[in-house]
């Protein structure tokens, strides 16, 4: 939520800076995250003057170009070359001196000293569009003649400088989604840090409204009592449509709103203000004269002001004729009931609409809007009426309306306050102190919370109804504890803690150490949102769309399931650091992943839903970044391959228990798993291509997926335990072995282990060869062989005799040949 500095002083008595009361409003709850400076007219006409055109001739080299020399108050006249065909001697104009940025949109350019067909310019006479003032480039602005030369042109057009708070509003501060929310608690705020009670929440005065005529009479009716308890309305006719004023303008762009119109932009100026949203419809479309508030049937068709055709659910309330829907209650307009140019009458809506169904309605069209923002977190049902005086008042003043019926206000039952009782005792239990009861009354007194009843123990409160949020004890107390400050309550130097008993392995632990390993190694742990877009189920075969966990009211419908892995996340992540240049990557992510089962693989959870965590691994581009050494290499398969190893090995898992196979999906082109006690701990692969371009990811990724869950379940409970070097050492024999082309060296490994099982302690390769002298369809893998026996050094026979039994192994079951 954005508040205008200068916007907020309206309604608070204050001369403390922007940058003064940004920590204030922080400290009370209003967390500040940014400020930033807002000028009605880009760069506020900085280095721009008014001068006078002393003289004026024509360009020796350029029919359409003038040379002069303007006079701007430094005591020399400059000399400027001007394109206008207007500009003459005499003249009152804005000048823009050497130094000066103009901005076009989000570009900038500087007034230089330069030569312009031989003739010295020493600045630029500007026309009205070339300063943000307007859109016509006809020629220089002229100014009129009482104007003194050297005058900043900002002083002249009253350019209004301001600050922007960007305010962190937490879902329970409806109270404060406005600026005379925020004021009311900066003045409790301002009155509790200074000590004193000089600030004072300052409201717009309405009691001049007024009725012109009845001439515009429109009846309403409310058949959704539940959705919508209360239903303010008046009619305003005769309104000119038109440009808004400079003022309203100022306070819409401070705020990042687009002025439209003047109805439309009182509305927003009036929602902005109290926090009541508003409405403003084209009183001659309300067939009928009569505005009628419903739910229609599921399907019904929509037209929205955006000209998008949306179908209604059977709980969204809408605004209606006695024909038609003009307006989804709350949220937004109809294309054919909202205010044009050629609107001459309006009618104007305030209304109190249930939360929760404007926060369904809202996620089900994935609309947000300012109106539901405010609607969603709980409005003032006891504001409507003041709202629309106030906006009648503005638009009367403004568009020139009259104000053409009384308030048509439909209440049945009015929202009354509610009572809280409140200790003392509690008071001080929970904030940890005592405070002064009088810092305490003072401090309701600020925010509108009456005291009813008091007596030595404690206060009987009477809860203002926009307070939606303040409905217990607790609630009463932080309103308090927040006002006094959270600062201000010192901490004990006492710890009380209760012992509690870590799980062993410590999975935290654990997860930590491998963190740190991958981070050690160049990697950078990225978080993605566990919610995701359902379409990625549809771009991998390994997925099925039936198994989404799909949220009931998604945020929008790219966050509408649960995440059926972490790839999808970490490749949009690849994507936007591509995009953004950084294309050598390596990433890794904890997370868990979601799916909707059956209750054969739920083994433990809720029914017929299923969750794992996982570690993810990326690497794309190369390894490390480019350096003296030229070590440049590529991330590749066998890097990737190398991690996840290490990882195993740092995890205590043996890794000859490890059985790693060749495996087909449609995420990787190829891929390589690894299974412990028949279970896939881990698989690593190279991305498709048509993955990858549904990204738009243009270089190579590589990814492993380690299923944490079930890794986990296989890390020794047993202390590390020192084993003595062994005295005697190991022999290395190599064989090269003529195989079959789609023979692995994982199925070399185990037989030669079954092969020789008592001395053989490790199988490595060092060599694959294809081509010349290898028959077609062959390879030669040039294998090495440590043997090792823990109770005596092996002779020359016992070696034979071992790389003999192993030969004939791999002879007989993988058809191997000695090269």
């Amino acid at each position: 939520m954005k508040l205008s500095y200068n916007w907020l002083r309206q309604y608070i008595n204050t001369d403390l800076s922007a940058e003064e009361l940004s920590p204030i409003l922080t400290d009370i709850g209003l967390e500040v995250e940014g400020l930033e400076k807002f000028q009605s007219i880009k760069g506020g006409l900085e280095g721009i003057l008014i001068g006078e055109v002393e003289t004026c001739a024509k360009h020796e080299n350029a029919d359409k170009l003038s040379v002069t020399r303007v006079d701007v108050g430094t005591g020399e006249l400059l000399p400027i070359v001007c394109g206008a065909p207007n500009v003459a001697a005499g003249q009152k104009v804005v000048v823009a001196t050497v130094g000066t940025k103009l901005y076009d949109g989000d570009d900038t350019f500087t007034i230089k000293k330069s030569k312009i067909r031989g003739e010295v310019s020493q600045g630029m006479i500007c026309a009205e569009d070339e300063l943000g003032l307007g859109t016509s480039h006809d020629g220089i602005m002229v100014l009129p003649d009482d104007l003194k030369n050297g005058t900043p042109a900002a002083e002249y057009f009253n350019i209004e400088n301001d600050y922007v708070f960007e305010i962190g509003l937490t879902p329970n501060r409806g109270d404060a989604a406005s600026h005379i929310g925020s004021a009311r608690d900066l003045a409790a705020g301002l009155n509790r840090i200074q000590k004193n009670k000089n600030h004072h929440l300052i409201l717009p005065s309405v009691d001049d409204f007024k009725v012109d005529n009845n001439n515009l009479n429109i009846e309403i009716e409310v058949e959704s009592n539940e959705a919508c308890k209360r239903y303010s309305g008046i009619s305003i006719s005769n309104v000119n449509i038109d440009e808004s004023p400079g003022w309203l303008k100022n306070r819409l762009n401070a705020i990042g709103l687009r002025p439209i119109n003047n109805i439309v932009d009182i509305t927003n100026y009036v929602l902005h203000e109290t926090g009541q949203p508003l409405h403003a419809f084209d009183a001659d479309r309300i067939k009928g004269n009569k505005v009628i508030v419903k739910k229609l049937e599921q399907g019904t068709a929509f037209l929205c002001l955006d000209e998008v055709e949306r179908k209604l659910s059977k709980n969204d309330l809408m605004i209606c004729n006695t024909e038609e829907a003009i307006c989804i209650a709350g949220v937004f307009g109809g294309m054919q009931s909202g205010v044009g140019d050629k609107t001459k009458n309006i009618f104007l809506e305030s209304a109190y609409f249930d939360s929760t169904h404007i926060r369904k309605t809202s996620k089900h069209h994935t609309l947000q809007t300012d109106a539901s923002f405010r609607f969603e977190r709980g409005t003032d049902p006891n504001i409507t009426v003041y709202a629309l005086k106030r906006a009648a008042m503005l638009i009367k003043e403004i568009a020139k309306g009259d104000i053409s019926s009384e308030i048509k206000d439909y209440y049945p039952v009015k929202i009354e306050d509610w009572f809280i009782d409140v200790s003392y005792e509690n008071i001080d239990r929970l904030i940890g102190r005592t405070i002064e009861r009088k810092i305490i009354k003072d401090i309701l007194f600020d925010l509108e919370i009456k005291i009813a009843e008091e007596n030595t123990e404690g206060l009987k409160l009477q809860i203002p109804a926009f307070k939606v949020d303040v409905t217990r004890e607790v609630d009463v107390i932080e309103e308090i504890l927040r006002v006094y400050g959270y600062n201000n309550i010192k901490l004990d130097n006492k710890i009380h803690s209760s012992i509690s008993l870590r799980q062993n392995p410590d999975m935290e632990k654990i997860q930590n150490m491998i963190s740190d390993y991958l981070s050690s190694q160049g990697f950078a742990e990225i978080m993605n949102n566990s919610l995701t877009k359902s379409e990625y189920t549809q771009i991998s075969e390994d997925f099925n769309s039936d198994n989404n966990v799909i949220l009931l009211n998604p945020l929008s419908k790219d966050l509408n399931v649960l995440r059926q892995s972490l790839i999808f996340g970490g490749l949009e992540t690849i994507a936007y650091n591509h995009n953004h240049r950084i294309l050598n990557q390596k990433l890794y992510e904890f997370g868990k992943v979601y799916q909707k089962v059956d209750d054969a693989k739920n083994t433990d959870g809720i029914k017929n839903y299923f969750e794992e965590k996982h570690l993810l691994l990326l690497s794309s581009g190369k390894v490390s970044e480019e350096n003296w050494m030229g070590n440049n290499s590529k991330a590749d398969f066998y890097y990737l391959k190398s991690m996840v190893e290490a990882i195993i090995s740092r995890l205590g898992i043996d890794r000859n228990q490890i059985k790693m196979q060749g495996s087909k999906t449609s995420m990787y082109s190829y891929s390589l798993q690894y299974a412990f006690n028949d279970k896939v701990i881990a698989e690593i692969g190279n991305i498709r291509a048509n993955l990858l371009r549904s990204f738009d990811i243009k270089k190579e990724v590589f990814g492993a997926v380690i299923n944490w869950t079930v890794i986990t379940k296989f890390l020794s409970t047993r202390s590390t335990q020192y084993k003595a070097v062994l005295k005697f050492p190991s022999v290395r024999r190599d064989l090269a072995l003529v195989v079959d082309k789609n023979l692995s060296f994982e199925e070399l490994k185990n037989a030669a282990l079954k092969a020789e099982r008592k001395l053989l302690s490790d199988v490595g390769i060092f060599d694959i060869y294809e081509g010349d002298k290898i028959p077609a369809n062959k390879k030669s893998y040039a294998l090495s062989f440590v043997l090792q026996d823990k109770t005596r050094t092996l002779n020359d026979k016992t070696i034979d005799k071992s790389m003999k039994r192993i030969q004939q192994m791999l002879e007989r079951e993988c058809g191997a040949v000695l090269r």
